[in-house]
C-alpha cells in the first residue's frame, strides 16, 4: 500500500536526470512559437515600415500626403526634414515634419473614391 522511501527516491531521480533530447523537446514549442511569430508579425511590419520610409524620403512637390494627425494635403515644398502642405484653397503653407507622414500618394495616383 505504501511505497518504500528507496523506491520513491529512485523514481524521482530517474525523472530529473533527463537527457539532452528531453530538454530539446521541451524547448521546441517555444522556439516554434517564436519562429511563427517572427514570420507572421515582425517581418511584415518591418517590410511595411521600410516601404513607408522610402515613400517619405521620396516625397516631392505635387504628392498628396496624410499626416499622423489625420490632415490630408498636397505638398508644395519639400526640405530635408519638413514638407509644406496646402490643405485647401484657403489654408496654405502648413508645415509638417516628414517623420509624421503616414501615407504618400504620388502625383496622378489612384483616386480616393475608387
Amino acid at each position: 500500500m505504501f511505497i518504500s522511501p528507496a523506491y520513491a527516491q529512485a523514481a524521482g531521480a530517474a525523472g530529473q536526470g533527463g537527457s539532452a533530447a528531453g530538454a530539446i523537446v521541451q524547448l521546441l514549442p517555444l522556439v516554434l512559437i517564436f519562429v511563427v511569430f517572427y514570420f507572421l508579425m515582425i517581418r511584415p511590419q518591418q517590410k511595411r515600415m521600410k516601404e513607408l520610409q522610402g515613400a517619405v524620403n521620396a516625397v516631392k512637390k505635387g504628392d498628396t500626403v496624410v499626416t499622423a494627425g489625420g490632415l490630408i494635403g498636397k505638398v508644395t515644398k519639400v526640405t530635408d526634414d519638413e514638407v509644406e502642405l496646402d490643405l485647401s484653397s484657403t489654408v496654405k503653407g502648413v508645415r509638417a515634419v516628414k517623420s509624421t507622414l503616414q501615407s504618400v500618394q504620388p502625383l496622378g495616383g489612384k483616386p480616393a473614391n475608387d
